[in-house]
């Protein structure tokens, strides 16, 4: 029995985002982390295997000292730094047990842990260091438990894909 449990392969730790087997991700978000439409650098890659490569967020273009704003309604679960960079996450309310949390970084927190934010609350500023990125950029991620999930699961798709408005005739 010792050998079967030992040689079993690993829970799955990454789904690929609304819906797969029993992971769901709802459609929460009200706005984009940061800006209006930030320019997607690296999108989510889920690695092929547990410790295998990929990216386990989305990485959006930003300015140093950008607003961060929560996507949803939730409870701020973490607000600090780890390995050295900034870091905050925000457990999304009615998102069933346990709940999905978002995480943002690197970022300089406004919130502190235990507060509840709303849709487009500012929870942070964009650190001017800390990014993985070539350009200064947000990681945004999502996870339930220990799976990692897409985060642009969470928005709609008219926001996900809401282009320049347009003024039309009236007739």
């Amino acid at each position: 029995m010792t050998t079967a449990v030992l040689l079993a392969p690993p829970p799955p730790l990454f789904a690929a985002g609304t819906p797969l087997g029993d992971v769901t991700v709802p459609t929460v978000g009200r706005t984009w982390p940061v800006g209006p439409h930030p320019r997607v650098l690296r999108g989510w890659e889920p690695p092929a295997t547990t410790y295998g490569p990929g990216h386990r967020g989305v990485d959006l273009a930003s300015a140093p000292g950008t607003p961060v704003r929560a996507v949803a309604a939730g409870r701020v679960s973490f607000a600090g730094r780890v390995a050295g960079k900034g870091v905050v996450s925000v457990e999304l309310t009615g998102t069933g047990e346990p709940p999905l949390r978002t995480t943002y970084e690197p970022v300089t927190a406004a919130v502190e842990e235990g507060e509840e934010v709303e849709p487009g609350e500012v929870i942070g500023t964009v650190d001017a260091t800390g990014s993985h990125c070539t350009v200064t950029c947000v990681h945004w991620g999502l996870r339930r438990d220990g799976t990692y999930l897409n985060p642009l699961s969470l928005l709609p798709p008219w926001l996900l894909h809401r282009g320049p408005s347009r003024l039309l005739p009236v007739h």
